[in-house]
């Protein structure tokens, strides 16, 4: 699909300190009590925040909280694959999903830096590297400086820092390639979105533009999109009015740092009966706990602020996706072309 309005659809796809002790949370995303802290918003590339709220029921057609689909080869590919299939407490997450933002120089951190940059205890890191299977936190670090590439790699050295980040976005975005090879967890969003009516859409601070955008371009295709770009109990009055007009499915875009609005709001919508697709940086953000369908982008962190380069083309691609679930997406769209050539809308 055209994402500047012309009608050329191409359809046909479908600080906890040391809280060890909380609730393990498996692959899926879901527990049955959790208790972690949520920081505040930053734009810059520090640590992230935990997440806090409960989960709810899922709702039909839902995934198991993450996107399937093959892992890339990259560095942040590699600790993807190395976290699945264990059950790791919201203190391990917050661990995990640190790492897989700093994917390239976690080999190079010691226990205590990696503490630093996940907000957790030195022992917390120690507990993470046994329960993934290691006799220890070097035994991790060695193990993941021995599946770095042998490959020879781009010679980024005489990169300027805005080089880097560019470098890092490319990398981000190769990772969302490989990870889309699997076009199933997309596919499934597309139809979720596609279904409701209504459908609210999600996004503060951070993550306010990326909602922006996709509910800009969807309301080209959707007969009813809710921007949602507030939260507390506005949200809230705004959930409970989607639901009570026949909304079935909520779309959120969250970034780092993650809000505890945005955490809470999906506990409220999830509780409300939606079902919560999700788009964040990373399957172990914060936000996991609250998704029924997780699908994860990479955020750059070279730079003082947050790049999201992979997130806003995962939306565009969920854009592509709904479409293929709306058979008067076409019409709706070459209606627009032509109301908007009558109007003298656009200059080209």
């Amino acid at each position: 699909m055209s994402v500047n309005g012309n009608a050329s659809v191409n359809m046909g796809m479908d600080r906890d300190m040391d809280m060890d002790r909380d609730t393990a949370m498996g692959p899926d995303g879901t527990a049955s009590a959790d208790n972690g802290n949520a920081g505040g918003d930053s734009g810059n590339a520090g640590g992230d925040s935990g997440g806090n709220g409960s989960g709810g029921r899922g709702g039909s057609d839902a995934g198991n909280g993450r996107a399937g689909g093959r892992v890339g080869g990259g560095p942040a590919g590699r600790l993807q694959s190395l976290f699945e299939g264990h059950r790791l407490t919201p203190t391990q997450r917050r661990i995990a999903h640190s790492m897989v933002r700093r994917a390239a120089d976690v080999p190079f951190l010691s226990s205590v830096e990696l503490a630093e940059l996940a907000g957790v205890s030195q022992p917390s890191v120690t507990r993470f590297a046994v329960a993934l299977g290691f006799d220890g936190y070097p035994a991790l670090r060695k193990h993941l400086r021995e599946v770095a590439p042998a490959e020879p790699t781009a010679d980024t050295g005489s990169y300027n820092e805005y080089q880097q980040a560019v470098e890092a976005e490319i990398e981000n975005l190769r990772h969302l390639a490989s990870v889309l090879a699997d076009p199933r967890p997309v596919e499934r969003a597309g139809r979720l979105l596609a279904a409701s009516r209504p459908l609210p859409v999600l996004g503060l601070r951070a993550a306010a533009s990326q909602a922006y955008g996709f509910a800009y371009f969807a309301a080209k295709v959707h007969p009813d999109v809710r921007l949602l770009h507030e939260g507390g109990t506005m949200a809230h009055d705004r959930i409970d009015a989607a639901v009570r007009a026949g909304a079935s499915t909520l779309l959120c875009f969250a970034l780092p740092r993650h809000p505890r609005e945005v955490v809470d709001t999906l506990a409220y919508a999830k509780e409300a009966g939606l079902t919560v697709v999700t788009v964040a940086d990373s399957a172990f953000a914060p936000v996991a706990k609250v998704s029924d369908l997780l699908l994860p982008a990479a955020v750059g962190t070279g730079l003082a602020f947050d790049t999201a380069c992979a997130p806003m083309l995962l939306g565009r691609v969920l854009l592509e996706a709904m479409c293929d679930g709306l058979p008067d997406a076409q019409a709706r769209l070459e209606e627009f072309d032509a109301r908007a050539a009558a109007r003298g809308l656009f200059v080209e």
